[in-house]
């Protein structure tokens, strides 16, 4: 586990909008040698927000990035938080099923150390998809 991403993650998580949950989470993935971190946003439309994992990609794309490497998933409390079933399948957008996956604690303890395949078994990815003529290509 990288130091660095796990720091990431941790500093992202402090930045965290949660007023309502009051669970803080912050994510950091790395992409091309590059760590894009983000962090859970909430609104009074709750649960309308975006999840640390989302904000992370969302990092990551606005950088010209288009595969995460390895991410870190830090929340509150002792149990691992594992990302939603929206965010498996963002994650399986840009990541491979073999993508490193560790869920640290606040201390920044390992407690789960995983893959995307172990928490999204039997994904559709956008391998399964065929390009056609005239589609858009997604710079991959």
């Amino acid at each position: 586990m990288t130091t660095d991403l796990v720091a990431a993650a941790l500093a992202a998580r402090l930045r965290a909008y949660a007023p309502y949950s009051r669970f803080q989470v912050g994510a950091a993935l790395r992409c091309d040698g590059v760590i894009h971190a983000g962090c859970n946003v909430e609104n009074a439309a709750y649960p309308q927000g975006n999840c640390a994992e989302a904000s992370a990609i969302s990092a990551m794309v606005m950088a010209g990035g288009r595969r995460i490497d390895e991410i870190v998933i830090v929340g509150s409390g002792e149990a691992p938080c594992t990302p939603c079933g929206g965010c498996r399948q963002r994650l399986r957008e840009f990541g491979a099923p073999e993508l490193p996956v560790r869920i640290v604690n606040a201390q920044g303890e390992l407690l789960l150390d995983t893959t995307l395949e172990a928490l999204l078994p039997w994904s559709f990815g956008p391998d399964h998809l065929v390009s056609r003529p005239g589609q858009e290509d997604t710079g991959r």
